[in-house]
């Protein structure tokens, strides 16, 4: 029922183009106005991982046409060579970069949408190109398509945790990053260059792990959250090493419980929406590759 209240205020707080701002504080006052694409679009995720824990398909309907709208709006921030930019000023004004983990992050979203499409019987065969295109601009990373950000931890493994990457690529991929990004014992940085664990990178990583087939070591870097674990069942953001300083300050945010809780479900299995990460359920993306007629599909 909480949940569900989340998601009717969504619903009532919509604007009119299908997005929402990017930061609100009670009373649904805006206090950062930006209109950032992938978390507009990050509704489709959460409505369809909703619909798959409860198959609650009448939720799905009411929630089809904030989730088709946000997907509009997102939809025209994507440039031709595929990748999204990843947000709009207040006044409209697009910004001038796409982000690698936000692209991704919105891929993701983008299948989640048209998987709850095809469950209501409604076709869209352009967010199906979109979708492509999307996916080929991350697998290809061409210069000058994303802004640099290779020193953050998600740029490492989003490809990876979306499915873009898959298979032999993705372990390998994720064997590279390890010695950068990852804290033996203790967990995974933020940044490369910060001796800082947060939760969240580290469930994610656990799950992006566990997206390539890769479960021993997802287990190992979900337990290393457990040194982060307040004694409510909340989560610390993160933690500087050696020291053991807690950081930002005491903070104990909602979106990192919620990672480590989504990786828990991935890697125990039971759950109904426990195959979502590793793309069960999601329809096939075509990854367009130079001078090959027929796409790849992850």
């Amino acid at each position: 029922a909480e949940a569900e209240a989340a998601y009717v205020w969504l619903a009532a707080t919509q604007r009119p183009d299908g997005a929402w701002h990017q930061y609100y504080l009670a009373g649904a006052r805006v206090k950062v106005a930006t209109l950032d694409a992938n978390v507009i679009a990050y509704v489709a995720t959460g409505v369809w991982h909703h619909f798959l824990a409860t198959a609650d398909a009448r939720f799905l309907a009411a929630m089809w046409p904030a989730v088709e709208r946000a997907m509009g709006f997102v939809l025209t921030l994507q440039r031709k060579g595929g990748e999204v930019i990843w947000a709009r000023h207040a006044d409209g004004t697009p910004w001038s970069f796409a982000l690698l983990t936000a692209s991704s992050s919105t891929l993701f979203s983008l299948r989640c949408a048209l998987a709850a499409a095809a469950r209501l019987g409604h076709r869209r065969p352009a967010w199906e190109r979109a979708a492509a295109a999307l996916a080929g601009a991350i697998a290809e990373h061409r210069p000058g398509a994303f802004m640099p950000k290779d020193r953050w931890a998600m740029d490492w493994y989003y490809p990876v945790l979306v499915g873009v990457v898959g298979g032999d690529a993705a372990r390998e991929r994720l064997a590279a990053g390890r010695g950068r990004f990852v804290m033996e014992g203790l967990g995974a940085r933020c940044v490369s260059d910060r001796p800082w664990v947060t939760a969240a990178e580290t469930a994610e990583c656990a799950l992006a792990h566990a997206a390539a087939g890769l479960d021993d070591p997802a287990r190992r870097l979900l337990s290393w959250t457990r040194h982060l674990r307040h004694e409510d069942g909340s989560y610390f953001t993160g933690m500087v090493h050696p020291e053991r300083v807690h950081f930002p300050g005491g903070e104990r945010t909602t979106y990192s419980g919620a990672a480590v809780v989504l990786a828990a479900d991935a890697l125990a299995g039971r759950g109904p929406a426990s195959g979502l990460f590793g793309g069960i359920g999601l329809p096939p993306v075509a990854v367009p590759r130079r001078g090959v007629a027929e796409p790849d599909l992850v």
